[in-house]
């Protein structure tokens, strides 16, 4: 049966499950839907294994069902630790700082994920206790603990409050949440005393009239989990899927949708139209690749992440990204970085970085000082465009031309 935010919940599940899709198309209708992903593994494999494939199927099914029988997208019950969520201004040295409070404090960092964009920056940390390694739960201490990460967070030049929650009850999918959080701080607003580099992705919203639909296309830099942010995106903002398409390139993706709120009408007015543009191209840059890669692989010990990123801050580093996790005494941390003014990083830097961590620990991923760009509309790109839109739904006749 179909009902808002289940193709979100289907989107997430093959996203937790690190499957790339390469296409899909999505329709729905008198209350059922049908979706169709085609995808691979992370290495762009086709996926021939039965055990993998019966796992895929019985992890959409039970998972679906799980999410159909609770009142919030995603929400997962845990008492194993304690959530933290943070949102405010971002500057140089942020985590840094934040992490040095929480030791000083003896909480241990289980799992973080940390997010910046246009000058805002939002983080979703699972901290456990130094000396049981439980969720803290006692309310002086949770207290305590708010009121120097919301010291921290303040700063000294941010005019917005910095938002702050704790709790023990359960957490929601990160990802998700660290989109909510940075929606609801308004990032997609660009503050006008800073300068921004152009966007790599390019959103067009359209009304569809005749049909009642408003259709909106994306064209953008392919990368992991892009379905996944643009559909949350959509239905955080209220806004029902009833058709769409995703087609990907060798660099290249494009998505259509064909969509109306949830009081089922269309957008009516070019406020909204413009809004919907900005929230999506947030979304698609919230999480794409910001600078230099680092990946740091180490046994895990108290205040590891404290010291990790002080070096960081000691050498003029910001991180614009970080996906913090500790499983059987291991620790697994990604960050992105720039200079503090964020261009690439200095080679030399990075070296000397690596003889004070330790070189088999903190590894250069990917590559290394190029930042990506959308490929110029070069008679090669204009084609591919042009084969992308004549995939889409018009075209199969399930959507009447609105032209």
């Amino acid at each position: 049966m179909n009902r808002h935010g289940i193709l979100l919940e289907v989107v997430q599940i093959l996203s937790d499950l690190n499957l790339v899709v390469t296409k899909a198309y999505m329709s729905s209708d008198a209350g059922w839907f049908m979706d169709v992903f085609y995808v691979t593994d992370n290495h762009g494999n086709k996926i021939r294994d039965e055990q993998t494939l019966s796992y895929i199927q019985k992890t959409l099914e039970t998972e679906v069902y799980f999410f159909n029988s609770m009142s919030s997208v995603g929400v997962i019950p845990s008492k194993e630790h304690t959530t933290i969520e943070l949102t405010g201004s971002d500057r140089p040295g942020l985590l840094s700082e934040l992490s040095a409070v929480l030791a000083d404090l003896g909480c241990i960092v289980v799992n973080a994920e940390i997010w910046t964009h246009n000058a805002r920056a939002a983080a979703v940390i699972h901290v456990t206790d130094q000396s049981t390694g439980h969720a803290i739960e006692e309310p002086k201490r949770l207290s305590m603990i708010k009121e120097l990460l919301f010291n921290v967070m303040k700063g000294n030049r941010d005019f917005r409050i910095p938002r702050i929650s704790i709790s023990s009850s359960g957490v929601i999918h990160r990802g998700r949440r660290l989109h909510q959080m940075l929606f609801a701080d308004r990032d997609f607003e660009r503050p006008k005393n800073v300068e921004f580099k152009s966007s790599n992705s390019h959103v067009t919203v359209l009304d569809c009239s005749d049909r009642d639909y408003t259709v909106v296309t994306l064209r953008s830099l392919d990368r992991p989990k892009l379905l996944f942010d643009t559909v949350c995106c959509l239905t955080d903002m209220e806004y029902v899927v009833f058709h769409g398409t995703v087609i990907t390139g060798r660099m290249e993706a494009y998505q259509e949708y064909y969509i109306r709120h949830v009081d089922g009408f269309p957008i009516s007015s070019e406020a909204e139209q413009q809004r919907v543009v900005e929230c999506l191209e947030a979304a698609i840059e919230r999480r794409a690749s910001k600078g230099l890669e680092l990946e740091l692989c180490t046994d895990d010990r108290f205040g590891l992440l404290s010291d990790i990123t002080r070096i960081f801050r000691e050498n003029g580093l910001c991180i614009r990204r970080a996906e913090i996790s500790t499983k059987g005494g291991k620790a697994k941390d990604t960050f992105f970085v720039t200079d503090v003014s964020g261009n690439p990083v200095d080679p030399k830097t990075v070296d000397l970085i690596q003889h004070q961590i330790g070189q088999a620990d903190l590894q250069v991923k990917g590559n290394s000082f190029l930042s990506p760009k959308l490929p110029k509309e070069t008679t090669r790109s204009f084609l591919f465009g042009n084969f992308f839109k004549g995939r889409s739904f018009q075209n199969f006749k399930l959507i009447k031309s609105c032209s």
